[in-house]
């Protein structure tokens, strides 16, 4: 069930949190960059993961890792075309993309028997996505799981947000 929420995401209790970008993204802005800040090692793993296997947009990358409140799972959904040239930087969010990444953060969901989920106002910073089109797919691919999807869709900085379902 989808819940909109306010407040900082880096807060949430969800057990994870999932986030757009494009393969060999950056990470220089937005969600990405307090990601990057917060646990470099899951960058690290992420550029390592990008160089070795080229993942295609509309896919998902996965990781772990640990935080000050025990474990963290971070979900990388690949929304973008990405900037492979030296300096070069990602291409817009297409709906293509997010629909095929959203199928498949719900599987990886059921799969790994995720409890709850975060996501922001995906692809709508450099993803330059409309909300009023992107806050519907992620009703129509996340609405029917049996767990909590947090949607935070005003972000408020160092403010928890209240996630009851």
């Amino acid at each position: 069930m989808v819940h909109e929420v306010s407040g900082d995401i880096l807060l949430s209790s969800a057990q994870a949190i999932a986030h757009g970008v494009a393969p060999n993204d950056p990470f220089h802005s937005g969600l990405a960059l307090s990601l990057r800040e917060r646990w470099p090692a899951m960058y690290k793993d992420f550029r390592h993961y990008c160089q070795t296997t080229h993942p295609k947009p509309g896919t998902i990358w996965a990781w772990a890792g640990v935080s000050d409140h025990g474990s963290v799972r971070i979900v990388s959904l690949l929304t973008q075309e990405g900037g492979y040239e030296h300096g070069a930087k990602p291409g817009p969010a297409l709906s293509s993309l997010l629909n095929h990444a959203l199928r498949e953060l719900h599987a990886w969901i059921d799969s790994e028997r995720i409890q709850s989920v975060a996501l922001p106002r995906l692809c709508t910073g450099v993803g330059a996505m409309s909300w009023t089109d992107v806050l519907p797919l992620i009703k129509h691919h996340l609405g029917a799981l049996a767990i909590p999807v947090y949607v935070y869709s005003t972000y408020h900085a160092g403010q928890k947000a209240s996630e009851t379902p």
